[in-house]
């Protein structure tokens, strides 16, 4: 006899189980909430897209890029690759679209899955998922502080996650990068012997990522670096100035973080993070920055963009028990006997299209099953429905609380249960 061998999960790639689920629709939902009162439109595109989206918005000399993505060929040889991130193909959706042409368009959000070959541990998956905006086509300095707002707002007072912090730097602009790139390497050659191997590697290509390296040593090493802040031309240093200023008007705390850098080629001038105090190495919960290159660079026009990406399994792992919403009280029909039980499935199919959440157990013929598969389910009342009740024009509507029960008439029960349900 064969033996039957379990075809188990993949490392990293996390089933969302049914008691996690209230979580999720939480806090999906007020992301969704929110952006539409902030004026943004859903966006979906799709999981996957070509491979060099990514390698020229990314850029190749990332940690994405070069180790994380899950890139096939497909059937014809086109390189495809599962989206590491939500910008890349929001922007490409914009492009192609023209989306531009619509006044409405300039304001968009996602939800979704996104994919990278990371090592897995508490916060960090090879599937994960993210809330991002993106606001295309706005240069103010005004569009980056509704847009850090709208981040701050949805993790502190809607989810009110604890211990955050706002961080935020600025990166320059495309003139002010390679003159300090210049400076910032000849500063990292001087210490080269002391950094880890894989700052040692991407020094080259791209050094700025070495300020944001967690090993110890490099950050000992790169403490007294040259800072961006000190290199910014007028223009830029004004943008961040007035970015300052609008969060202090609103009332965000931050801090300065010189080593905010961001892991990806595209962002400019303004990036911030939030961070938790209660999620250990792992602690951001959501981050961005403006990347006005970005669109002309996949072959539209020269637009401005800002937006950011919140990781939701983080959130999940941080969110309160007293901000998750509670599932309406479930109805139990417990129909049983030659008259009962039919009575009891138009009753379930009444109560349902009246919408009142319901259910009931097909296998069970007796009441004393009905009653604990509705204590096993969670029910709140059970209405009692057996070949008595049926020949009465009756139900017995019983509290698994309190074991009250009372007797109501059939015809109108569902209407009195509904309006119960709702004033409860």
């Amino acid at each position: 006899m064969t033996e039957k061998r379990v075809v188990r999960g993949i490392k990293g790639v996390k089933d969302i189980l049914p008691e996690e689920i209230a979580r999720w629709q939480t806090i999906e939902g007020a992301a969704r909430r929110l952006s539409f009162l902030f004026g943004y439109q859903e966006i979906r595109v799709p999981i996957f897209e070509v491979t060099e989206l990514f390698a020229r918005s990314i850029g190749v000399s990332t940690d994405i890029v070069e180790k994380e993505m899950y890139t096939f060929p497909d059937r014809d040889g086109t390189s495809l690759t599962l989206r590491p991130e939500g910008t890349a193909g929001v922007v490409r959706a914009y492009i192609e679209h023209n989306l531009g042409a619509s006044p409405q368009s300039q304001k968009l959000f996602y939800l979704g899955p996104m994919f990278r070959h990371e090592r897995p541990q508490a916060g960090r998956l090879r599937q994960f998922h993210q809330f991002g905006v993106e606001c295309i086509g706005l240069e103010s300095p005004l569009a980056d502080v509704e847009v850090i707002a709208l981040l701050w707002r949805f993790l502190s007072a809607e989810l009110r996650l604890p211990d955050l912090t706002l961080e935020v730097n600025n990166l320059g602009d495309a003139g002010d990068r390679p003159a300090y790139k210049a400076l910032l390497l000849e500063f990292l050659k001087s210490r080269e012997g002391r950094l880890c191997e894989n700052c040692r590697r991407r020094m080259e290509t791209n050094p700025l990522r070495v300020l944001d390296c967690k090993v110890p040593t490099c950050r000992e090493a790169t403490e007294d670096a040259p800072r961006i802040s000190q290199h910014l031309s007028p223009p830029s240093r004004r943008h961040f100035e007035e970015v300052l200023s609008g969060l202090a008007a609103l009332g965000i705390a931050h801090t300065l973080n010189h080593r905010l850098v961001r892991g990806l080629d595209y962002y400019t001038l303004t990036a911030f993070e939030v961070t938790s105090g209660k999620l250990g190495a792992q602690n951001a919960v959501g981050a961005g920055g403006r990347y006005d290159g970005l669109m002309e660079a996949l072959g539209g026009p020269n637009l401005p963009g800002i937006g950011f990406a919140v990781g939701l399994e983080r959130v999940s792992l941080l969110l309160p028990d007293a901000v998750v919403s509670p599932p309406p009280p479930m109805l139990f029909v417990a129909g049983f006997g030659a008259q009962g039980q039919p009575a009891g499935l138009r009753f379930l199919h009444d109560l349902r299209a009246a919408g009142v959440r319901a259910t009931t157990d097909y296998r069970a013929s007796t009441l004393k099953a009905h009653l604990r598969q509705a204590d096993k389910l969670g029910a709140t009342l059970v209405v009692i429905l057996g070949d008595d009740e049926a020949a009465k024009g009756q139900v017995v509507l019983r509290n698994m609380q309190t074991k009250q029960q009372e007797d109501l008439p059939l015809k109108g029960a569902v209407e009195a249960l509904f309006k119960r349900l709702n004033r409860a």
